[in-house]
């Protein structure tokens, strides 16, 4: 792959961002009134091409989970130690300016709460398949077949 110019290069990394041609065009530093036609222009580049498909898949190649961080998130998961977020109703009284009790409101309320038990337990069975730590034994009989010749012999 050819050595991009800085412009080019800060066009590859702009377009990277909405896969818009004349966005990027012209915040790589074109002009706004040849932003289009440089964009579309810069995108027929051999060089260019190869470079946003680099870019592409190394994007695409960080979204995706590895072998390791998917044991570490089950570990965090086994161990209690992600926490989630539920929503829950707390029930305030309401009162006027003169202290009369209005009634109740109920606001919803965005709480902390550690993993489930559920959740530790199925992280923990997920981590021991992982680790072969149960396996279906069976137990199975080594039998020697015994030949018995039974065809009787020619009286000849």
């Amino acid at each position: 792959m050819a050595n991009l110019s800085d412009k080019q290069q800060m066009f590859v990394d702009e377009y990277i961002i909405d896969l818009n041609a004349t966005q990027a065009a012209i915040r790589a530093g074109y002009s706004k009134k040849t932003a289009r036609s440089q964009g579309q222009r810069m995108l027929t580049k051999v060089d260019i091409q190869e470079a946003i498909q680099k870019r592409l898949d190394e994007k695409q190649e960080k979204l995706i989970m590895k072998q390791d961080e998917i044991l570490i998130r089950l570990t965090e998961q086994a161990r209690r130690e992600s926490i989630d977020y539920q929503v829950v109703l707390t029930e305030k009284p309401s009162f006027d300016e003169h202290k009369n009790f209005l009634g109740i409101e109920k606001k919803p309320e965005i709480v902390q709460v550690p993993t489930q038990n559920k959740d530790a337990i199925k992280a923990l069975e997920l981590l021991g398949k992982r680790y072969t730590m149960w396996t279906e034994k069976q137990q199975v009989e080594n039998i020697t077949p015994v030949f018995v010749e039974d065809v009787p012999e020619d009286e000849d």
